[in-house]
């Protein structure tokens, strides 16, 4: 079996169960809504309004892969507290509450070391990652905690939140922020019945941020790594004891694990995909 045929693995189905994938015009998102509506359940995706043609995409894909798949856009900014309570009124009134939420909207971030980092954009990397996921966890859950409904919520980390990562400070901080965040949150809503956890995945690809992260990491000119993004490549791989990077669809498997009942006594947790790397 390839590291791609993993995503026939199930977790049950989600019949009857309301999804909430924030960030779903990129790759990790994108492949959520497939596997959340081939299994059944309803799904808002939703993305910054700036994406809405990549948006609109992952809900053809998934209209693609599935005729039947119940799968609509709502696009906002989870910066901005308004949009995003707005927004989340919407799947409520025109779905149902969401039960179901992947709180996986980010951004990396530039590539420099702290002292010539840009703090525009670190103020820019932990308003989307930290505020943004505030805004939408709150909001989300208030929904289900008025509805009375049960549910579980997972956040997007990253190995840089726990281990640091060179020459991405803003991206590296933000993503420590979240697993605190998950198990704040994991102690205050665990008497509604909604469990929280977070993923931490490492090196993940193909795809866009990965493409990006070596290209970036090859630019930023430090003792790190090389001015040649096939030898930063090749260096990350090697710093994994699996020696390859995990696949998009062996971050979902376990998202889909967390979302699912299958994990109804785990809350509070920070799973780390990193192919033993620590």
């Amino acid at each position: 079996m390839t590291r791609d045929a993993h995503h026939a693995t199930s977790v049950g189905s989600f019949e009857g169960r309301t999804a909430l994938i924030t960030g779903a015009a990129g790759d990790i998102g994108r492949a959520a809504a497939l596997r959340l509506s081939a299994a059944g359940a309803e799904v808002a995706v939703a993305d910054h309004p700036a994406a809405i043609d990549r948006l609109e995409a992952t809900v053809a894909a998934c209209r693609n892969a599935c005729p039947d798949a119940a799968v609509r856009p709502f696009p906002f900014d989870v910066v901005d507290a308004t949009a995003t309570s707005e927004a989340i009124e919407s799947v409520v009134s025109q779905i149902a509450p969401p039960d179901l939420v992947f709180n996986n909207a980010g951004v990396q971030g530039a590539f420099a070391p702290v002292h010539a980092y840009p703090l525009d954009d670190a103020a820019r990397v932990l308003a989307v990652n930290v505020v943004g996921a505030i805004n939408v966890i709150g909001t989300s859950t208030a929904a289900m905690v008025a509805a009375g409904v049960s549910g579980s919520v997972v956040n997007m980390s990253s190995m840089a939140g726990v281990t640091g990562a060179p020459n991405m400070m803003a991206y590296s901080t933000s993503k420590a922020a979240i697993i605190g965040l998950t198990k704040s949150t994991a102690k205050d809503l665990a008497p509604h019945g909604i469990r929280v956890n977070s993923v931490s995945p490492a090196f993940i690809g193909p795809g866009a941020m990965w493409d990006r992260q070596i290209e970036m990491q090859a630019g930023a000119g430090t003792q790190y790594f090389p001015a040649d993004p096939e030898q930063v490549a090749e260096m990350m791989i090697n710093m994994i004891p699996m020696r390859r990077y995990g696949s998009i669809n062996e971050v979902i498997d376990v998202v889909l694990w967390l979302l699912s009942e299958s994990s109804s006594y785990v809350t509070g947790v920070n799973i780390e995909i990193s192919g033993g790397s620590a």
